[in-house]
């Protein structure tokens, strides 16, 4: 299985799914299409954790003066099926890997497996 989770008004992710091949992935535009159950606890098997999908960086994180809160892994899973912004993007799930964000780091370990 090859997909990819992204949100379309981010520019990162503009830019990630330019450089990376793409082809033949399924795409699934996270605002328009939120995550659901199912595909959140797959991204939780392939991950290891809903904290590994939580993005700290989202302005609600911030709003909701999450960083000062003590949370579980049960409340990183109802925020990220709560609000889209929460999950880290892009989500590129090749195989059964899981690729999380977009640093560099991830970006070219993603390309170096879908060559």
């Amino acid at each position: 299985m090859k997909k990819v989770y992204f949100l379309q008004t981010c520019d990162t992710c503009k830019r990630i799914l330019k450089e990376v091949n793409t082809a033949g992935f399924e795409r699934q535009e996270i605002k328009g299409n939120p995550v659901n159950v199912t595909q959140l606890e797959e991204m939780h098997q392939l991950s290891g954790s809903y904290e590994a999908l939580f993005n700290k960086r989202a302005k609600l994180y911030k709003t909701m003066d999450l960083k000062n809160q003590d949370i579980s892994e049960a409340d990183y899973r109802q925020y990220l099926l709560d609000a889209y912004t929460f999950l880290k993007r892009p989500v590129f799930i090749v195989d059964k890997e899981i690729f999380i964000g977009n640093s560099k780091k991830v970006v070219a370990e993603l390309k170096e497996k879908i060559g």
